[in-house]
């Protein structure tokens, strides 16, 4: 097996990396992660081949902060991104910009300096289409790209089913050359479009469960695309491949009637029935169902086959760090990151945190899943927090995974420690958007 750190010397080229992103995929929406009711087989496959990493956690708890922390290696809050992109008057009340700043540090430009074809394709998100004026995807770095969430002034927002495909040719394309892909799948995010044939294939579930079952099957599918062509093309060996999911499952409560696909024409939220395979939270939470989500890192000969890292304290900033030093370069001077280099977590050995994660939740209120406005992970310890209600809660992870035992009462040295921590980190961000990231729409939207 070949050491990763001397992948970029051992082997003829930089490797290639391939990030999936899903959308709203819980943790319990895998077979091997015990969901009732969906299957992933291929997924399944890819994690025998390579890692399962059950201590994962994502820097957000909704879709545009955390994209923004996988793109920046940083927190989204230190870019002002604190809610998912929408409307000028949305950004307003959020205090955001209204597109993410393209002069932000930015992985795949990093990666394009360093030598790599780049791409994107699928869920855009870092601006919207009710943005008409905000850049397209070429401005973050992408060599090419087929994106849907884009603005209003893009020429094409690709069909979400285009996204596989769309990185298939991308990768015959580029396969004598070292290649990053941004990969963003659509599911399990409204609207669903599911497929009749695996409707077919979950007919015996009820309404809601075949729907969201058949979603799934489509993108494990996709998945499983995208490993064949690699295969196909004796790429395997080359390429790291990691799946993941932006933040934890859709659960509404929503009856049929009041459904509503609200994204686009499709089915609503009804069907978004995802599991965190009984993680406490969900989307919008700070609580592990909120921000633990599937990562699975496949790359044969290199990362070691069949095991299961529930160890590992990894984050999304810390692909950044971790692509970077698969390149073979360094940051740009000057840059500021979050994320921390986890090629020994790849290789399989131990790993140790040398960085506390942070997470931000603006919208927080009086509820029992999303009240913690801010939280931190530090060592074996993760409190969530929210002043304004003056509530606190303590959490062992090492212990306690699910987040199931509060044991603030136990240690109110520890919580004073870890509330202070949080308030000076929020100390360094940011209070304003960055002017140039707003929409010279902005001033007509009052």
């Amino acid at each position: 097996m070949h050491s990763i750190c001397a992948s970029t010397t051992a082997r003829s080229r930089q490797p290639n990396i391939i990030f999936i992103f899903a959308d709203d995929w819980g943790y319990g929406d895998l077979g091997i992660h015990g969901s009732t009711f969906c299957e992933t087989p291929r997924l399944d496959a890819m994690a025998g081949e390579g890692i399962d990493f059950q201590n994962f956690t994502v820097n957000h708890s909704v879709c545009s902060p955390s994209r923004t922390a996988v793109m920046t290696g940083q927190f989204p809050a230190r870019n002002s991104v604190h809610q998912h992109f929408s409307t000028i008057e949305h950004h307003q009340r959020a205090g955001m910009p209204d597109w993410l700043n393209p002069e932000a540090p930015m992985l795949p430009r990093m990666l394009q300096a360093a030598g790599y074809a780049t791409a994107h394709f699928g869920k855009w998100h870092l601006s919207n289409d009710q943005v008409p004026d905000a850049p397209l995807p070429l401005a973050y770095g992408y060599d090419e790209y087929g994106a849907f969430n884009l603005p209003s002034n893009a020429e094409e927002q690709m069909a979400t089913s285009a996204t596989c495909p769309r990185a298939v040719d991308f990768i015959r394309r580029h396969q004598h050359q070292p290649f990053f892909i941004n990969l963003w799948l659509h599911e399990t995010h409204t609207p669903h479009y599911p497929l009749s044939k695996y409707l077919e294939q979950f007919e015996s579930l009820d309404e809601q469960q075949q729907v969201y079952a058949a979603v799934i099957a489509e993108g494990d599918a996709g998945v499983g695309l995208i490993l064949d062509t690699l295969q196909e093309l004796g790429l395997d060996e080359n390429t790291l491949v990691i799946f993941s999911s932006d933040n934890g499952p859709e659960w509404t409560g929503k009856t049929r009637e009041s459904d509503d696909a609200s994204t686009g024409p499709g089915l609503g939220t009804y069907f978004s029935v995802g599991e965190t395979g009984g993680l406490k939270g969900q989307k919008r939470s700070l609580y592990a169902g909120g921000v633990r989500v599937p990562f699975i890192a496949r790359w044969p000969g290199v990362i070691p086959a069949g095991a299961v890292d529930r160890d590992s304290v990894i984050t999304a900033v810390d692909l950044l760090p971790t692509f970077l030093a698969l390149a073979g370069v360094d940051a740009p001077a000057g840059y500021q990151g979050d994320g921390v280099d986890i090629r020994t977590a790849l290789q399989g050995k131990a790993f140790k945190r040398s960085k506390p994660i942070y997470w931000e939740w603006a919208p927080a209120r009086e509820h029992p899943i999303v009240w913690p406005n801010h939280g931190i992970r530090y060592g074996k310890w993760k409190l969530l927090l929210n002043e304004k209600l003056g509530k606190a809660e303590l959490y062992n992870i090492e212990t306690d995974w699910a987040e199931a035992h509060d044991v603030a009462a136990e240690h109110p040295e520890l919580v004073d420690l870890l509330s202070d921590k949080i308030q000076s980190w929020v100390a360094t961000l940011p209070t304003e958007a960055p002017a140039s990231c707003f929409s010279q729409f902005r001033q007509s939207s009052h």
